[in-house]
């Protein structure tokens, strides 16, 4: 059952609200008076360790941003809006990472490639002799 504090993303994964710690701090840039006194830039961070996540999904998160996943906001004036952005924006990276991952299907390059490969390496070949001594004028 999620509480109140509970993450649910859209693919239906509950982050347990336990794990997930905030920080409000000023906002950066202009915005005069009001950004000068108010608490409302978000961030919000994310112990894998303790989200109760499934395996595969806590091992990509901590593969793709170590064992703990920070997002901020402050696209806002407002310290509640820019919570749910917050919110929003790690519950778009726990999805990520809950995506199955699709198999690579090997290609081969096409024949034009090939040959622009080798006249790029005969290119810089070419360049590269150049440099000798030998072809110096003297």
């Amino acid at each position: 059952m999620a509480r109140d504090d509970d993450l649910t993303t859209r693919r239906g994964l509950v982050v347990d609200g336990g794990a997930l710690e905030w920080w409000a701090t000023r906002s950066g840039g202009p915005g005069g008076q009001h950004a000068n006194t108010s608490d409302t830039a978000v961030t919000l961070e994310l112990r894998v360790a303790d989200a109760g996540l499934p395996e595969a999904v806590a091992e990509r998160l901590v593969a793709a941003h170590g064992p703990t996943v920070r997002v901020s906001a402050s696209d806002s004036r407002s310290q509640f809006r820019n919570r749910q952005l917050a919110r929003e924006r790690l519950a778009e990276l726990v999805d990520a990472a809950a995506a199955p991952v699709r198999p690579r299907r090997p290609t081969r390059p096409t024949r034009g490639g090939e040959r622009r490969r080798r006249e790029a390496k005969a290119r810089r070949a070419e360049t590269k002799q150049r440099r000798s001594w030998r072809y110096r004028d003297e």
